[in-house]
């Protein structure tokens, strides 16, 4: 039976606000479990905090791939980069109080190599779509796995970069924030403490949120997938844009939590985390649908890599030259990337429609 375009879109909006709710609740066990279990920035950590964040994504990417549908699992990771970045123009328009921008008050050299791991990932994604869809075996292809080991490498480097830089106090900028990142994560677990809450009902509550984003990701990507086809949107299209946006709501709860509370690297730092990650579900694509997952992107693909290295790298700027003052209540470099990603997503259609 055909659901009505309205029914649809009543399920779509309640497994996004599913998502945004098991989200926080991921984000908080996170913390909770990696400040008691000691992981804090150990790689270990780093991986927890990335499938946590991205749950919503592998959902939707397991079950595109497995419905064959792959369009719409590459338009959801390689667009899902692109939003999230804007998700910094969020935490800058309306999480921070005072006059100095998000990246003026979170700058720090390690942000900035995270910044250089999102772009370095997005390079090996443009030069593996290049490759012949008939180079797999195993159910493998060169360009995921290539990613894969960048990730964990790059996630090697940033954790030895975390302890110690050979710079002047170990890459901080002057008049940085003044709590050390991640402060947030251990107010987070004194909250919880005090309220009584055990580790084993932390990582129950954090089992039970996983569940329920797992399942309204499937539920997000077979309903977003119908209505794409009720208005007439290409399912890249439609992967791209709305639904990528759905699947970012964790990310922008999480972090208003984080600048309203002073971390502002560890917010910034969750974003770049996250968007350097999801390419890494190119390979649990290619090995659930058997298929050479990058060599079949299409024009639209690549074009929203290219979107989301330009704004990656408008933000790295940012980091670096720290704008010092806010008009409209962002910073010089979020209201560039604002204002590209607002072209950005016309000219997509424009490439989608030639």
């Amino acid at each position: 039976m055909t659901l009505s375009l309205p029914v649809l879109l009543f399920i779509f909006a309640a497994a996004a606000a599913a998502i945004w709710i098991a989200g926080v609740q991921l984000s908080k066990q996170t913390d909770v479990l990696s400040t008691r279990l000691h992981l804090g920035a150990a790689l270990g950590g780093l991986i927890l905090l990335a499938i946590a964040t991205n749950l919503p994504e592998i959902a939707i990417v397991a079950s595109a791939a497995l419905s064959g549908n792959v369009g719409v699992a590459v338009g959801n990771i390689l667009g899902g980069i692109a939003i999230q970045t804007v998700v910094l123009v969020a935490l800058d328009a309306f999480g921070i109080s005072g006059r100095r921008p998000l990246t003026y008050q979170a700058a720090s050299l390690v942000l900035v190599l995270e910044g250089v791991l999102v772009v370095a990932v997005l390079a090996v994604v443009i030069a593996g779509s290049q490759l012949p869809a008939s180079l797999i075996w195993w159910r493998l292809t060169p360009a995921p796995v290539l990613i894969t080991v960048l990730w964990v490498v790059g996630l090697l480097l940033l954790q030895r970069a975390g302890t110690h830089l050979p710079w002047h106090e170990s890459g901080e900028a002057p008049d940085n924030q003044g709590p050390p990142k991640g402060h947030s994560q251990q107010k987070t677990e004194q909250d919880a403490s005090s309220k009584g809450i055990s580790t084993a009902k932390s990582a129950t509550v954090f089992g039970v949120s996983a569940l329920v984003t797992l399942a309204a990701g499937v539920v997000l990507e077979r309903s977003g997938d119908a209505i794409a086809g009720h208005i007439g949107l290409s399912g890249v299209l439609f992967g791209a844009t709305v639904l990528a946006a759905a699947t970012s709501l964790p990310e922008l709860s999480t972090g208003l939590t984080s600048v309203r509370q002073g971390d502002y690297q560890l917010a910034v730092s969750d974003i770049f985390g996250g968007n350097a990650f999801l390419p890494v579900l190119f390979l649990l694509a290619t090995l659930l649908s058997g298929k050479a997952v990058l060599p079949h992107a299409q024009n639209t693909d690549i074009y929203l890599t290219a979107l989301g290295v330009l704004l990656t790298v408008v933000y790295v700027v940012g980091l670096v030259f720290r704008p010092q003052r806010r008009r409209a209540r962002m910073g010089v470099d979020s209201t560039v990337v604002l204002v590209l990603y607002a072209l950005g997503v016309a000219g997509l259609f424009a490439v989608a429609g030639s």
